[in-house]
């Protein structure tokens, strides 16, 4: 019952970004029917971002697979798919075809380099895109190499959730006009895009273009990590002087000498301080002392525990579901909530059932199936079981 219910989207199935847009999608209650190749025989239990959707197996490379696909694209709102420029045109499925088809399709593509450029066919993974961008420069200590924050920025932050905030808007304009269109998510430029606030200091000169120089990437004391008595750490972001002025006085710290805070020539030295300050305490210590005040605070948590903390079990951030961990979706809604609407599903697991749901008649499924079109599960238990 998310805000999505009613929209069909049809997910070329593939890594990283694109699943984690098909993800979002279904998270937010769209009917995402994810075409994954008939060779494909990987179990996706464990799976995350394959959560919520049905499976269909097929061979696009055939004729009659790619009728098949045709004829779900057709009826459907959006497709999504994360190969390289070309795939989709080569198989006989590209934008032209679907959308000549379908003249209210969103198309939405989701590359690393984009649809064109000098770059667009070559290979590359998040490190590359987010190196282009200035985003990987600017991420790490002072005198040291960049630091990769995992695949965030490129792949989920600049990808996936560019191209589901492209496809949505896109989705949007078709309501109001009729008119489909091609959606190029690159994550060079999603990636450019969340650096918007960095290149906007960095034209003021507020931002040095250096690693460990700059007051949001660590060099400052009150915006850091810092170790504590007990080898964990906690997080200071104590930007503001009313929030810095609390920190002070709660750390019991004298105001004469960690004055001036914005001051990069006391940086170094109130880094030596609060470096020696947070290791006198343990964790969870400095949690009793400092959790829910305004100094801007948190307790930096490993995987297993971030679950457990108060707050996030609260707000049920995370949720077991299908015997798993995991985040549950978000953003939220007072109206139409968001939900994980199945577990995720192994490729093929739903051929049957798409292909019924679609007006095919069992005689033409079971010759699909033979002439090695399509494929169903393996397993006949999970055949057509609810997603």
């Amino acid at each position: 019952m998310g805000p999505l219910a009613g929209i069909t989207v049809i997910e070329f199935a593939g890594l990283g970004p694109a699943p984690f847009c098909g993800m979002m999608l279904s998270d937010l209650g769209a009917e995402v029917i994810r075409v994954d190749r008939a060779d494909d025989r990987r179990p996706r239990a464990k799976d995350v971002l394959s959560r919520g959707r049905r499976s269909i197996a097929v061979n696009l490379k055939s004729d009659a697979g790619r009728d098949v696909v045709l004829r779900l694209c057709a009826d459907a709102d959006a497709i999504i798919e994360g190969f390289r420029p070309g795939v989709m045109e080569r198989l006989g499925l590209g934008p032209d075809v679907l959308l000549a088809a379908n003249p209210k399709l969103v198309y939405g593509r989701m590359t690393g380099w984009g649809q064109d450029g000098p770059l667009a066919k070559a290979a590359g993974h998040d490190p590359n895109y987010i190196a282009l961008t200035g985003a990987l420069h600017a991420i790490g200590r002072s005198g040291e190499k960049p630091v990769l924050p995992l695949n965030l920025i490129g792949d989920f932050g600049g990808g996936g959730m560019l191209l589901a905030f492209g496809v949505v808007s896109a989705l949007l304009s078709a309501s109001r006009t009729g008119a489909g269109q091609v959606v190029d998510a690159a994550m060079v430029d999603g990636a450019a895009t969340l650096m918007a606030l960095i290149y906007g200091l960095n034209a003021t000169g507020v931002h040095r273009d250096e690693r460990g120089a700059n007051f949001l990437d660590g060099a400052a004391h009150f915006n850091d990590v810092y170790e504590t008595a007990d080898g964990k750490f906690i997080s200071i972001a104590s930007l503001e002087k009313p929030f810095y002025d609390q920190l002070i006085g709660l750390l019991g710290l004298d105001p004469a000498e960690s004055a001036g805070h914005m001051d990069r020539r006391n940086w170094a030295r109130l880094k030596a301080l609060f470096t020696q300050t947070f290791k006198q305490k343990t964790r969870d210590d400095w949690c009793a002392l400092l959790e829910g005040t305004d100094v801007c605070f948190a307790p930096v948590l490993s995987l297993a525990e971030a679950p457990l903390h108060p707050h996030m079990a609260a707000r049920g951030t995370f949720q077991t579901h299908d015997g798993m961990m995991q985040p549950s979706p978000s953003p939220r809604f007072s109206r139409t909530e968001a939900a994980i609407s199945g577990p995720s599903r192994d490729p093929g697991a739903d051929t049957i059932e798409i292909l019924v749901n679609a007006g095919l008649k069992l005689s033409e499924i079971d010759a699909l199936i033979s002439a090695g079109a399509v494929r169903r599960h393996t397993d006949p238990s999970t055949e057509g079981a609810p997603a």
